[in-house]
C-alpha cells in the first residue's frame, strides 16, 4: 500500500485507499463514485477484484510489478502538480445513506507533515508504527510525516494489534519511538506496566473521546489529538497531563499550525468564554470538498464570516465544544446523530438505509448505546413486514454484503412500530433497551444450564451490553471484538483462576464453547495438583455467590 500510494503521488496523481476487508459491492461503489481510472492491488491481498472497466496493476509484497501494462514506459515526464491539486480522497460514512469522499490537496497534506515533524521533532533515527487500517485517515498521518523525515515505518501483525499486552511487547521489542494508537486501544495500553527498556517517547492518540488522563508512571508522553477527515486528520492537539484540572475528560487541545478554530452559536457568532457552541475549523487543513457532491460541499464548507480573505472557508464540524480556562477546547458531544464506534465515524442513517433494503423490513432506525465509558454498541431497531422475519444470522449476512464490519449493528430489536415525537420524528429517547423479549435471535432462547455457563453468561452480558445471553449466542456476532476479548480473558482469570486463550474465543465464541474450554482448563489444573493441594484449594474456596454465578 505504501509503495503504491507513494508511486501515485510521485506520478502526480491522487490516491484512494481501499480497505480489502470491505464488501465487494462497497468497493465497487467507491471506485465508480470516485471515478478512479486505475486500480492498484497486491498479489497477496486475497480480496476479490471489484467489477468495472479500469486499468489493473498488481504488485508483489516488495512493491514490484506483477501485472500491468504490456510495455510500461521507461521514463516519465516530470509531474506538473501544484499545491491545489488533490493528494488523496478518503470516504467516510454519509448521512444520506451513501459514503462521501473527502478531497485533500497537497497543500493540506504538506501542512500536516510539516507541523508533525516540527511538533514532535521527528528525525531519521525515529522508528514509527503503522497500525491504522488503510481506509482510516489516521493511516495518512502515520505514513507521510515519517517517510518525509527519513524515519522508518514498522507495521505489527494482526496478532499484535488485537491484544494490548502483545502490542506493548511488540512496541518495546521493535524499539518504536513514536506512534499513533487509536483511542480505544490506547486506553487499554496506558494502565499496563512498561519495562525500563521502552524506547517509546511519544504515544499519539485520537479518533474517539479519550477518558483517562496520563498515568504518572508511564515512560512516554501521551498526546491527545482531534480532527475530522475534512480537516486533514488533525486540527487540534495537546499533551495529556497526569491529572485533570477540574475537567471530567482530557481536553482536545489547541489548534495546530496554520489552523484556526471558532466556537459559534446558531447564528454563527462567537460565544462567550466557557459557553458551549459548535466548532468551526479554518486554515490550511480544510479539504477541497466532497468528491462529486457540490450540494453537500456547499452545506458543510462555508465562507468564513470572520475573515475578509476571499475563498477563506470554514468547515462546519457538528461537534459541540467550549473553551476551557487555559484556552484549550473541551469536547462535549454532537449536534446530530453522527457517532463514533471503535474510532470509526458512522452516520446511523447510512446503516438504516442498508437495513431498509431488506424485503422483510418496513422501517428502521439505528442508534448507539454506550455500555461503558468509550465502549459503544450499534443497535438496529426495525418494524417487520408481512414476509417471514429474518433471523439474526440472515440479517447480519445481508448487511455484511453491503457495509464494513464496524457498521453492522451488534444487536437488532424487533418493534411493532417506531416511537414518534409530536412532530412526527423518531423519538430515539423512547426506544426500548434490548432485552430477552425483543432481541432478534436465530432460535428460541436457551438459558445457561451449568454453573460454569451461568458464570460465563454473567461475565459476557455486561461486556456486550445485554441483559442475558443464550448458551449459543456468538460473542462476535453480538458486537464482540479483540479488545473486548482481552477483557473477557481477564474476567475469566479473576473468576476461575485459569488462562483462557484468545484463539479459543475465536474458535468457539459462544457461552457453551467458552464454558467447555474453562472446564477443561479447570480439570487440567486439578490433574496437575497433589491430593493435599486439592484439599487445601477446596477448603479455602469462598462460598458461591449466587447473584454473580458460582466461581
Amino acid at each position: 500500500m505504501v509503495v503504491g500510494a507513494f508511486g501515485i503521488l510521485k506520478a502526480g496523481g491522487a490516491y484512494l485507499p481501499l480497505d480489502p476487508s470491505y464488501p465487494e459491492a462497497r468497493l465497487t461503489f467507491l471506485l465508480e463514485e470516485a471515478q478512479a481510472p486505475v486500480l492498484i492491488t497486491g498479489r497477496s491481498v486475497g480480496a476479490p477484484i471489484p467489477s468495472g472497466t479500469r486499468a489493473l496493476i498488481v504488485l508483489d509484497d516488495d512493491g514490484r510489478l506483477v501485472e500491468g501494462p504490456a510495455h510500461p514506459p521507461r521514463a516519465f515526464p516530470a509531474p506538473t502538480i501544484t499545491p491545489k491539486n488533490l493528494a488523496y480522497v478518503i470516504y467516510t460514512s454519509g448521512s444520506t445513506g451513501q459514503p462521501k469522499g473527502v478531497e485533500i490537496t497537497h497543500a493540506s497534506l504538506l501542512n500536516l507533515v510539516q507541523w508533525h515533524r516540527c511538533a514532535f521533532k521527528v528525525t531519521e533515527r525515529d522508528r514509527a508504527c503503522q497500525v491504522a487500517r488503510v481506509g482510516f485517515d489516521a493511516a495518512v498521518w502515520e505514513i507521510w510525516p515519517y517517510l518525509a523525515a527519513g524515519a522508518s515505518l514498522h507495521a505489527p501483525g494482526e496478532e499484535q494489534i488485537s491484544e494490548p499486552e502483545a502490542l506493548r511487547d511488540w512496541l518495546v521489542q521493535q524499539g518504536i519511538t513514536i506512534g499513533f494508537i487509536p483511542t480505544p486501544m490506547a486506553e487499554r495500553l496506558l494502565p499496563l506496566r512498561w519495562p525500563a527498556s521502552t524506547a517509546l517517547r511519544v504515544m499519539l492518540t485520537g479518533g474517539d473521546t479519550l477518558h483517562p488522563y496520563a498515568p504518572a508512571d508511564i515512560p512516554f508522553l501521551l498526546v491527545n489529538n482531534y480532527g475530522p477527515t475534512e480537516c486533514t486528520v488533525v486540527a487540534t492537539s495537546t499533551l495529556v497531563p497526569s491529572h485533570g484540572s477540574g475537567e471530567r475528560l482530557p481536553p482536545i487541545g489547541f489548534p495546530i499550525k496554520n489552523t484556526q478554530v471558532y466556537v459559534l452559536d446558531e447564528s454563527r457568532n462567537p460565544v462567550a468564554a466557557g459557553d458551549c457552541g459548535e466548532l468551526y475549523i479554518g486554515g490550511a487543513g480544510v479539504a477541497r470538498g466532497y468528491r462529486n457532491r457540490p450540494d453537500l460541499t456547499a452545506e458543510r464548507f462555508l465562507q468564513n464570516p470572520l475573515s475578509a480573505e476571499p475563498g477563506d472557508r470554514l468547515f462546519k464540524t457538528g461537534d459541540i465544544v467550549r473553551y476551557l480556562p487555559d484556552g484549550q477546547l473541551g469536547f462535549l458531544g454532537r449536534l446530530d446523530d453522527q457517532i463514533k464506534v471503535r474510532g470509526f465515524r458512522i452516520e446511523p442513517n447510512e446503516v438504516a438505509a442498508a437495513l431498509n433494503e431488506h424485503p422483510a423490513i418496513v422501517q428502521s432506525v439505528v442508534v448507539a448505546h454506550e455500555i461503558s465509558p468509550g465502549e459503544r454498541r450499534l443497535v438496529g431497531y426495525f418494524v417487520p413486514g408481512s414476509q417471514p422475519r429474518p433471523t439474526l444470522s440472515e440479517l447480519r449476512e445481508f448487511l455484511s454484503a453491503r457495509l464494513p464490519e464496524f457498521m453492522v449493528p451488534a444487536t437488532f430489536v424487533v418493534l411493532d412500530h417506531l416511537p414518534l415525537t409530536p412532530n412526527g420524528k423518531v423519538d430515539r429517547a423512547a426506544l426500548p433497551l434490548p432485552d430477552g423479549a425483543n432481541t432478534l435471535r436465530d432460535r428460541d432462547f436457551v438459558a445457561p444450564r451449568t454453573e460454569v455457563e451461568k458464570a460465563v453468561a454473567d461475565i459476557l452480558a455486561p461486556l456486550l451490553g445485554l441483559p442475558q445471553l443464550d448458551v449459543e449466542d456468538n460473542f462476535f456476532a453480538l458486537g464482540g471484538h479483540s479488545l473486548l476479548g482481552t477483557q473477557l480473558i481477564a474476567r475469566v482469570r479473576q473468576a476461575f483462576g485459569v488462562e483462557l486463550a484468545l484463539l479459543h474465543v475465536f474458535e468457539a465464541p459462544t457461552v457453551a464453547g467458552i464454558s467447555v474450554e474453562i472446564e477443561r482448563l479447570l480439570l487440567a489444573r486439578l490433574d496437575s495438583m497433589s491430593e493435599e493441594q486439592v484439599h487445601t484449594l477446596l477448603n479455602s474456596a469462598p462460598p458461591p455467590d449466587h447473584e454473580r454465578g458460582s466461581q
